[in-house]
């Protein structure tokens, strides 16, 4: 039997499993996938070390490891090199670990199909805000660009207008992507505002509001919304299904989309890469409500 894991921490609230047994049916394979919660550097290294040796087949990588996993990998796909993080792990059979990339694919996908549901006119304003700086909100950059947005700005709460943009976590990285950076809202630092008033897609890429997370409520009362107008608010968090930042997105009237769909999309791109073959999507989805209860 083939074992997949996910590695993260924390990984408790995770639907990955149901997805992944329900993805091993579909395909009528005998595979075992399981959480494995890695605090810190070490435990992440001994699960790389166990996919190296054969012990395990294949891992996804969630927060806050991807960056982590892109460099333990001894080989990069060009999936990863471009977003410069991983969430697959996948072995070559000579014993190499080769690092992917299937959440900014995914999530592109996600989000060009929620900007033609909410018939939002994209060309009146052609930009796109992204909230964080871990791997996660670098993906969510790449899935914009696959999207055709050109225009993509990234903001993070460890952004202060109050130093410079040299001290900011990971803010080259985000340059190095053709993102431009923008202090955290506050009232000394009105660039956030101006930039949605050209946005139409503004996507929460952090852990804020997450099953077991803080910080969700105080991530969207700092956002300056009344500068959003009609628009797709898209947050990658998907347990709960409504976050504080969905929540909010859809009192003031915008199209509020969370991140099931993107989930099951990396998911399916993921089983592909080590089995050879896609599942279906739509018993990975249904499966993923079921566990999520809904």
């Amino acid at each position: 039997m083939k074992k997949f894991i996910l590695i993260g921490h924390p990984v408790g609230h995770s639907v990955s499993p149901a997805i992944h047994h329900a993805a091993y049916d579909e395909l009528g394979i005998a595979a075992q996938y399981t959480t494995v919660d890695c605090p810190d550097r070490q435990t992440v290294e001994e699960q790389v070390q166990a996919l190296r040796l054969g012990i395990i087949d294949g891992a996804n990588v969630t927060v806050p490891h991807k960056q982590l996993a892109f460099e333990l990998a001894d080989e990069i796909h060009p999936t990863a090199k471009r977003v410069g993080v991983a969430n697959v792990l996948a072995r070559t059979e000579q014993g190499q670990i080769v690092a992917y990339n299937t959440d900014a694919s995914a999530l592109a996908q996600e989000l060009s199909a929620s900007v033609v549901a909410a018939r939002v006119d994209a060309q009146a304003r052609p930009s796109a805000l992204v909230l964080g700086n871990g791997g996660a909100a670098k993906a969510a950059v790449v899935a914009c660009q696959l999207a055709g947005i050109t225009r993509v700005a990234v903001s993070a709460r460890r952004f202060s207008s109050e130093l410079g943009e040299q001290t900011w976590p990971e803010a080259q990285a985000f340059v190095e992507l053709g993102a431009r950076i923008l202090p955290w809202p506050a009232e000394n630092a009105p660039q956030v505002a101006d930039w949605l008033s050209q946005t139409h897609l503004l996507v929460q890429a952090t852990s804020a509001g997450m099953k077991g997370a803080q910080g969700g409520v105080e991530l969207s009362d700092a956002l300056p919304w009344e500068s959003f107008e009609y628009g797709v608010a898209y947050d990658l968090v998907y347990n709960p299904q409504v976050t504080p930042f969905l929540a909010q997105a859809k009192a003031r009237g915008h199209f509020p989309a969370g991140g099931l769909g993107m989930l099951v999309g990396q998911a399916s791109d993921g089983i592909k890469i080590w089995l050879g073959q896609a599942p279906s999507r739509e018993p990975l989805m249904s499966a993923a409500r079921k566990a999520l209860g809904l």
